[in-house]
């Protein structure tokens, strides 16, 4: 049997226009506090972080020293006050010298890097310890259904994180992949964060708050909108799915990477 044919979506910059559409950015994406836990002991006894692409703050400790480093206006100005203000900056070029920090962290940031070997050697280059990126494995299964919705969504995303292979080679280091199960009522406003909560991607500022639809045309949007907001009210996305209502988690493609120099 032949395989399915992959939409016609081309990625050309992968980058997220943030400045246009991350207004609300930090009202959907809030740090899941299982999560953090997470990358906090990932980073290990180091106190001194680097964040790279800090956005917001999300997953930011507060028992370390941290350096966020974020090139969006809009996304700085959105950093809680408890926060330290995060330096002007980007991943390509990072200001600081050699072994600056023990620690690096990199939260679902690296799929809107052009130069992605750049960025990570960089990282590595100002990093004496561990570095935790968190980010999704595209070749990975998952239990999530959007891709019965919305095969662009899936196509836009497989180019954009790209293959985990692509982030251990660069970071030059010891890596070991940890995977993470999503819970049913995560607070990151990621896809996948809303396994049981379908209602969700009706709401634009959701979607807005999830880069992958920006790189949609604007007819394929309304299309999955409306097909999933028809199933929802037809019963249909219940007598398929709505048994993950009650699932506490899923696994799904999300991923951390943790690299140590060798």
């Amino acid at each position: 049997m032949s395989s399915p044919k992959r939409p016609s979506i081309t990625v050309r910059n992968p980058a997220f226009d943030y400045e246009g559409r991350g207004q609300q950015y930090a009202t959907v994406r809030r740090a899941d506090p299982r999560i953090a836990a997470r990358i906090h002991e990932a980073l290990g006894d180091a106190r001194t972080v680097l964040n790279v692409g800090a956005g917001a703050g999300s997953y930011e400790p507060t028992d370390r020293y941290v350096v966020p480093l974020e090139p969006s206006a809009v996304m700085r100005r959105q950093r809680p006050p408890h926060l330290a203000p995060a330096l002007a900056g980007s991943a390509d070029a990072i200001p600081f010298d050699h072994g600056a920090f023990d620690a690096a962290m990199a939260v679902l940031t690296v799929h809107h890097w052009a130069n992605r070997a750049r960025c990570l050697a960089e990282i590595r280059r100002v990093t004496r310890g561990p570095i935790v990126v968190m980010t999704f494995d595209p070749d990975a299964p998952t239990d999530f259904w959007m891709g019965d919705y919305a095969p662009e969504l899936v196509e836009v995303e497989s180019q954009r994180y790209g293959p985990l292979a692509s982030i251990t080679r660069s970071l030059a280091g010891e890596a070991r992949v940890v995977s993470i199960d999503v819970p049913r009522d995560c607070t990151d406003g990621f896809q996948a964060a809303f396994y049981a909560r379908p209602e969700a991607f009706l709401d634009a500022r959701v979607r807005h708050s999830q880069s992958a639809w920006s790189f949609l045309p604007p007819d394929v949007e309304e299309r999955i909108v409306r097909t999933l907001g028809a199933d929802l009210a037809s019963g249909r996305w219940e007598a398929k799915y709505g048994h993950l209502r009650a699932r506490a988690a899923i696994a799904c493609q999300l991923r951390l990477v943790v690299s140590t120099p060798r």
